[in-house]
């Protein structure tokens, strides 16, 4: 999760807070019970529902990790308990190393750092529950003494110090059973949002296989061991495309048989982020379900997660690489709409379902605050159930009908509001006509959405269109849906789906897509629709 998500609701706890004063030790030997081996999809079914200890042992103060450091109380096997009696059947640990790294050439952890994390690891790894740990803060530009930077210019260094910090911790896990799991990285990318760049895409595809070298390189149950890498920032269009690179797994357990995969692929989702993470008052609601439409997203509703879980499906799980969604979840919203917590549980219960369907696991972010903003299922210091009606909704699409595999061909499911015709019509434009458009832009810092609105105000039909337009300097779009864009910035054409080529007279079709921008969030200009300018 990016630092500003993950401190939602922590903005007052600041940097005055002081390093914990807890003295860890190691409280129990590593478990070395056996589990048998599995394949991606009865792991994927056995991980169940997923739940993250955010904002904790990732959490630092001015460069030094510590689990109080953004507020959260030290961590008690009460609380895992209580996770688990709630139905969760795995946990993600995210961990930062940052100023417990030694220098090098050795790059020793402080020992008192990962005796914890072995400790909080025991809590849920001795009830039966899978536990995933990661690098996780090491990555943020934004974060204090952070040093896994794909764009830094002495990569030689990183990826020694890299290696070495793996090697400790696997070494420190590697009589685990498969029951752990590790996680090379988390949302690694040069910090700038929109077109992943070379080389530094390069330079994570590099960390990855370095990653997975290492880990089994340390031998015992780690070489057989389940790993998780992700692509650019964990964003799903730019791992199944835009330069991913799966590792190779020469190194791993010859037990394994040929055609088996021990490797998984992480992503996050958090669209559409107006509703599921941006901090205001204007969307509040999610999903076929809305009472409102007026807060709700123009963009991200079912049609779109189905197709964004299914380009995963695709590209990895039909390979035998099961796909782990690490993160998701909604920020609670009920100081604007005090029915936004209905919808935050229809936005989990479709995530959760949708990533079933397409033969992925799922883990909810949450990063322990309760009240405005913020992401928390538990009271940590009571541990204690605050959002039953999300855990519910969680439960109910994990254990539901929805198969673990989605049908061979699965259905392409247009948007609510548009019927596809019987024989769908020419992709290519023809016909002109009257034509009339309106443009919702959405920003925020370094983004925007912009929902668009086609209308044929002439008097005879529109078979395939092509909208074209102008977008402002500096705008690049990243994502787009119910049609296609090219290029991505200056003078774009929209070219129509399958499904909404045809307008009729006054007939109209919406489109959208997700745009970074440099400071100049203006709505695009000189739309033409197969020639003709637009009103």
């Amino acid at each position: 999760m990016s630092s500003r998500v993950r401190k939602a609701g922590l903005a007052l706890l600041a940097a005055t807070l002081t390093f914990a004063g807890t003295v860890y030790g190691v409280t129990r030997s590593a478990s070395a019970d056996v589990v048998a081996q599995q394949n991606a999809s009865q792991l994927v079914a056995d991980m169940g529902a997923g739940w993250n200890l955010g904002n904790t042992l990732e959490a630092n103060n001015n460069g030094i990790p510590s689990e109080t450091a953004w507020g959260n109380p030290v961590v008690t096997q009460a609380l895992i308990d209580r996770v688990r009696a709630s139905g969760f059947k795995t946990i993600r640990i995210p961990v930062s190393y940052l100023g417990h790294i030694g220098a090098g050439p050795n790059y020793t952890i402080n020992a008192a750092w990962l005796n914890r994390i072995q400790e909080v690891v025991d809590y849920a790894h001795s009830r039966g529950l899978y536990v995933l740990i990661n690098m996780h803060g090491d990555g943020y530009k934004t974060v204090t003494g952070s040093w896994l930077i794909c764009d830094a210019a002495d990569q030689a260094t990183i990826k020694d110090k890299y290696q070495k910090v793996w090697r400790q911790v696997a070494t420190r896990f590697q009589s685990y059973n498969d029951r752990l799991i590790f996680e090379s990285m988390n949302e690694n990318f040069d910090g700038q949002y929109g077109n992943p760049t070379q080389p530094c895409y390069s330079n994570i595809n590099a960390y990855n296989q370095i990653f997975v070298d290492t880990v089994r390189r340390t031998g015992g149950n780690n070489a057989s061991r389940w790993l998780l890498v992700p692509g650019w920032n964990t964003n799903i269009d730019h791992t199944v495309g835009s330069g991913f690179v799966l590792p190779t797994d020469h190194n791993r357990s010859s037990a394994i048989p040929a055609n088996e995969q021990r490797i998984m692929i992480s992503v996050h989702y958090y669209d559409p982020w107006d509703f599921a993470g941006q901090e205001d008052g204007t969307i509040t609601q999610w999903g076929a379900g809305t009472t409102n439409p007026a807060k709700r997203s123009v963009w991200g509703q079912e049609d779109f997660l189905d197709g964004q879980m299914k380009k995963m499906y695709d590209t990895f799980v039909t390979r035998g690489y099961p796909v782990f969604v690490g993160e998701y979840g909604s920020i609670d919203k009920t100081t604007y709409d005090s029915a936004s917590n209905r919808y935050r549980a229809d936005y989990a219960r479709a995530v959760v379902a949708t990533a079933k369907k397409y033969g992925a696991a799922t883990a909810y972010w949450d990063n322990g605050w309760n009240g405005q903003h913020g992401f928390g299922l538990f009271n940590r210091n009571s541990a204690t159930v605050t959002q039953q009606g999300i855990i519910n909704a969680i439960m109910s699409a994990v254990g539901g009908s929805q198969p673990t595999t989605p049908p061979t061909t699965p259905p392409t499911t247009p948007p609510p509001t548009t019927t596809p015709p019987t024989t769908p019509p020419p992709t290519s434009p023809g016909g002109t006509g009257a034509c009339r458009v309106s443009s919702a832009v959405n920003a925020w810092n370094t983004g925007l959405t912009n929902s668009i609105t086609i209308t044929n105000t002439g008097t005879a039909a529109i078979n395939g269109w092509a909208l074209a337009f102008t977008l402002a300097a500096g705008q690049t779009i990243v994502s787009g849906w119910s049609a296609s864009y090219a290029p991505t910035s200056g003078t774009v054409t929209a070219t129509n789906a399958s499904y909404n080529g045809t307008l009729p007279p006054g007939g109209s079709a919406t489109i959208g897509y997700q745009a970074s921008h440099n400071g100049n969030a203006a709505a695009p200009t000189a739309f033409r629709l197969n020639g003709t300018p637009c009103n």
